[in-house]
């Protein structure tokens, strides 16, 4: 095990500027502002940093280099933006009270991309026979799905060897090993409006078509199979006196097992194609896509690494599975070993008692420093 030294006021003035700038996913300057931090520190280092502009409602992304090599060995995300409007952190910046550091996106996640700076830059590559080659993907709006981005962080997990994301911990302390995933649809019904007390036989109703497929979608959640449906939106209608001649829903679908994608997609087709009224225009469009995270083989080997290491560190935690969804989830489905929430232990995320512990940076910046050892002198063939 290797020392460092750690200056936990240093990191917590830097931590408060980051929280107190508002960078929620459609603020292209807010986010700029926190790439921008992050380009000088990391440019500080001798690394590489390239700029990704993907989508002009958005904020850049950044890709992050020590090398030049196309392959990978070490793959680090972290996403720079929150769920939280400008004037949040004017409203309730950033604050500490009883050993916890309050502040919007405090713990998700401008903690862990502060803390995946603090674990590489003391990494000296001098001991080791071959340079590992480090990427650090910073997202610029993970929190809408990675909506324009998630095809190069799938780019970047095919060339990757390991994976590491900086999610808070769970409030126990836990690391993540398995995510669900999540499908969101848009269902778009348009009808024939009509007077409902002088002529309803004319009118075709968008809403009564609507409930019914509601209650036939219900049917889906499967608890068993980790499958659930959840119709989270609604809306339609003009006036209690007309037949509706729109209605539409917004749907969130966790799912375990990709076969369960496959039926959840042939369920909408019937559902475009197979109205109950006719005259019934149906139209539906996937919104949202994140691929379950289940580790392979070598992701429990990589699981059991950080286990022994953790022991080695007398740092205690366990293993979750959980229902929301990171870029650890496209990462994984490529078949990279994917640790996940590796940031400092937090809680009430995207609310507004969101916090970190403060007695768990230090640590989990240890763990995530002697994790990205132990694969380098151990995993990737190299000795120090």
């Amino acid at each position: 095990m290797q020392h460092f030294q750690f200056d936990i006021n240093k990191y917590l003035n830097e931590l408060e500027m980051l929280v107190n700038i508002d960078s929620g996913s459609y603020d292209v300057d807010g986010v700029k502002k926190i790439a921008a931090y992050f380009e000088s520190l990391y440019k500080e280092l001798g690394w590489t940093v390239k700029y990704l502009d993907f989508d002009d409602r958005v904020g850049p992304c950044l890709e992050i280099r020590n090398t030049a090599n196309e392959k990978i060995d070490i793959l680090l995300t972290g996403h720079m933006d929150t769920v939280f409007p400008n004037g949040t952190s004017a409203l309730r910046p950033f604050s500490i009270k009883n050993n916890r550091a309050y502040g919007p996106g405090v713990a998700d996640m401008k903690s862990g991309l502060l803390s995946i700076y603090y674990a590489v830059k003391e990494l000296n590559f001098d001991n080791f026979i071959k340079i590992p080659s480090i990427c650090i993907a910073l997202n610029s709006h993970e929190e809408i799905s990675s909506a324009y981005s998630y095809e190069w962080i799938q780019q970047l997990a095919t060339k990757s060897s390991y994976a590491f994301v900086l999610e808070p911990a769970r409030k126990n302390g836990d690391l993540i090993r398995a995510r669900k995933g999540i499908l969101k649809y848009s269902l778009d019904l348009t009808g024939i409006s009509a007077h409902a007390g002088v002529e309803p036989e004319k009118g075709i109703s968008a809403i009564t078509e609507l409930g019914y497929w509601i209650m036939k979608l219900d049917q889906l959640t499967n608890y068993e199979m980790g499958t659930t449906l959840n119709v989270g939106l609604i809306s339609g209608g003009t006036a209690a006196n007309v037949v509706a001649e729109h209605a539409s829903a917004v749907i969130d679908v966790r799912y375990t097992r990709v076969s369960e994608m496959k039926k959840l997609d042939e369920m909408f087709n019937h559902i475009q194609q197979h109205a109950t009224a006719k005259g019934i225009i149906s139209k539906i469009n996937r919104v949202g896509f994140r691929p379950p995270m289940n580790p392979s083989e070598k992701g429990e080997d990589l699981i059991a690494l950080a286990n022994n290491i953790g022991k080695k560190l007398n740092i205690e935690f366990g293993w979750a599975s959980t229902g929301g969804g990171s870029d650890a989830n496209f990462i994984s489905a490529e078949g990279v070993p994917t640790i996940d929430a590796l940031g400092p232990i937090g809680g009430g995320t995207h609310g507004i008692d969101e916090y970190i512990e403060l007695n768990s940076i230090e640590p989990r910046i240890n763990l995530l420093r002697e994790i990205l050892l132990e694969v380098i002198c151990n995993k990737l063939n190299t000795h120090s």
